[in-house]
């Protein structure tokens, strides 16, 4: 009987200078996914990729794509080899990329979605300095209490709820401090992110608007497969709800660490991880027990889609 498979999706800070180059000097469509990102945002994306340089790689408005395509490469290369997964996820940015890989919205549509949500989130950033951290050692709840004592200082909250003991707080860069200091006083360890913004919090909350009329413009189809989302941990098979969820998505934490608690419930056997670095498997060693029988790749090039389709062929 065939194991049950989830494809993960990584998103902002798995970035690499060098990503997707194998792949695109490969495969004939890997190139078309590049040559593609590059007509929707009028930059050198592939050449950002491949050369960096790393600081202009990070940039939000380029990122963003640049991870969408090397994730969408390593898809494609998936589903040449007749790969597909039984459910999807994604982390933050990953969505997308996710929703491509149940069918939802189709390669071209998944690229222009990342690259206007990455100039809105920029956009938001230049208005509201913001911050991030990451917090290890606490739990949701004493995390979830700092955060609200700490509000009296500006503007934060959760954005990603990664494993039970990783969470990331976002918001002013006072506020983002002040309840890191707390955290610390509770045995937590807070490490300051590299990021342009405070993403999923209220002070990007002016991009929301502009994103959910863009959503509109783009056909959404039911999902093939179930894609468990950020914001609920759960699937959605109505396209105007995927919609919905997709513009709350920018505000909302990640529930990352229950989407996949979820994927154990569901008896999910075999992970792989779709796009560069290891940033997801690395949750998920902290997440799935040794007792749940699974196995984990990460299908970042060459030779990583090559390990996963000689395991799982």
């Amino acid at each position: 009987m065939k194991k049950k498979a989830a494809f993960l999706f990584p998103g902002q800070g798995s970035q690499a200078v060098g990503m997707g180059l194998d792949l695109y000097q490969e495969y004939d469509f890997v190139r078309e996914i590049f040559d593609m990102v590059d007509d929707i945002t009028k930059t050198h994306i592939s050449s950002l990729c491949f050369k960096g340089p790393m600081e202009e790689l990070t940039l939000t408005v380029n990122l963003q794509p640049a991870m969408t395509a090397v994730n969408l490469a390593c898809l494609a290369a998936l589903e040449k080899e007749g790969a597909q997964p039984d459910l999807a996820a994604g982390h933050s940015l990953g969505e997308y990329c996710a929703l491509r890989a149940a069918g939802v919205i189709n390669l071209e549509d998944t690229c222009k979605l990342v690259f206007q949500r990455g100039h809105l989130m920029h956009r938001e950033s230049t208005k509201h300095k913001g911050a991030m951290h990451a917090i290890l050692g606490l739990n949701i709840d004493d995390v979830r209490k700092i955060v609200e004592a700490a509000q009296e200082k500006g503007v934060v909250a959760v954005a990603n709820h990664n494993t039970a003991e990783q969470i990331v707080i976002t918001g002013a860069p006072d506020a983002v401090e002040s309840a890191s200091e707390e955290a610390t006083t509770r045995g937590a360890r807070a490490i300051p992110l590299r990021v342009s913004g405070a993403w999923h919090s209220e002070l990007i909350r002016g991009a929301e608007k502009d994103f959910g009329a863009f959503l509109d413009e783009i056909p959404f189809d039911e999902p093939k497969r179930p894609v468990l989302f950020n914001v609920t941990a759960a699937p959605e098979s109505d396209p105007d709800g995927i919609r919905e969820i997709m513009a709350r998505q920018l505000c909302s934490p990640v529930r990352w660490f229950d989407s996949m608690c979820r994927m154990q419930e569901e008896e999910v056997e075999v992970f792989a991880e779709v796009g560069p670095k290891k940033v997801l498997t690395g949750l998920l060693r902290k997440i799935i027990p040794d007792t749940h029988e699974h196995e984990v790749y990460n299908v970042d090039g060459m030779k990583g889609l090559e390990a996963f389709l000689k395991a799982v062929s």
